[in-house]
């Protein structure tokens, strides 16, 4: 097919859809019912039955059965992702291993971590898993929901059911069913704003 490429090490399965332009290489599996959309770059990856990629990058990543990823979703080497799990636009994963049911919709990062299954990732979430000199993990429980804008600063736990708020940086372990946040208060100076923008 015009505009698709499958090297020869790359095994497509009947029943998976392709859609050009399309690069597969590297020792790629595509499953059964898999469909790839248009813009997909799939490299050593393995895509499971059912699932769809639009128009995202693969690269030595595994992606379960009955998922959603992109798109232009990124996800690297040692990406791991657990079966009915959506990966949206603008995700990265690298080295880390998501468990089933995992919902990570739209710019997020999530780097050298162990998440478990159910778990929400919040739009902005970012896995801070490098100080400068080496890479740190974290762990994160079942059924936990993280929201928008936070900041997880490993090394770190966070336990099954825990909770945490929107705009939250956390720096500790949060235990099991924890709610954590994390915030400067607003304050707000009436007319303050005066000069402060040319258009204001």
């Amino acid at each position: 097919m015009d505009g698709v490429y499958v090297s020869c090490d790359s095994v497509v399965e009947d029943g998976a859809e392709i859609y050009a332009p399309a690069h597969i290489s590297g020792g790629s599996h595509i499953c059964r019912g898999a469909v790839i959309m248009p813009f997909c770059t799939l490299i050593g990856a393995h895509v499971g039955e059912n699932t769809i990629v639009i128009s995202s990058t693969l690269i030595k990543a595994h992606v379960c059965e009955n998922c959603n990823v992109g798109p232009y979703a990124y996800l690297r080497e040692g990406a791991y992702v657990g079966k009915n799990s959506r990966i949206g636009d603008f995700v990265e994963v690298k080295a880390s291993s998501l468990g089933e049911g995992v919902k990570a919709a739209h710019l997020a990062y999530i780097g050298d971590a162990e998440v478990g299954s159910n778990v929400n990732i919040g739009c902005g979430a970012v896995f801070c898993n490098y100080d400068g000199r080496k890479k740190s993990k974290t762990v994160v429980g079942d059924d936990v929901f993280i929201g928008a804008n936070c900041n997880l600063v490993a090394p770190l736990s966070i336990g099954r059911g825990a909770f945490i708020a929107a705009g939250t940086t956390v720096c500790g372990d949060v235990e099991e069913k924890a709610f954590c946040i994390g915030r400067a208060r607003e304050s707000v100076k009436r007319g303050g704003a005066s000069g402060r923008y040319r258009n204001g």
